[in-house]
């Protein structure tokens, strides 16, 4: 069982930055794909980037060049440094831990945190 749990967001204005947190307790925290969604009211969610265990980076391409992603396996925490945000970037951001491991798919999924950008 993992369990995930967001920090960081907030209402900022166009141009400026925020830093989500989403610290992770569990086991085989390694081996999880760690990953960020986001869900805007009337919208699906979304995935805006995702890491390997590896440390590899993958992103949306709206958010490409402005949004970073990261890990800290000791700390047991996954980031996402958001720059420049637009106010289409306001939504609910989902912190989420994935692991396909011996014929079993391992899902977990954060409460959220609202990040809202706006004049």
């Amino acid at each position: 069982q993992v369990q995930l749990v967001e920090s960081g967001g907030g209402l900022v204005q166009p141009g400026e930055s925020l830093r989500l947190s989403c610290a992770a307790s569990g086991s085989l925290l390694v081996m999880y794909t760690m990953s960020w969604y986001r869900q805007a009211p009337g919208n699906q969610r979304d995935l805006v980037a995702g890491i390997s265990r590896d440390g590899i980076p993958n992103y949306a391409n709206s958010v490409k060049g402005r949004f970073t992603i990261s890990r800290d396996n000791a700390k047991k925490e996954v980031y996402l440094q958001m720059n420049s945000l637009k106010p289409e970037d306001t939504a609910v951001y989902y912190c989420n831990a994935e692991l396909y491991l011996f014929g079993v798919l391992r899902n977990y999924w954060g409460q959220g945190t609202q990040v809202t950008v706006s004049s």
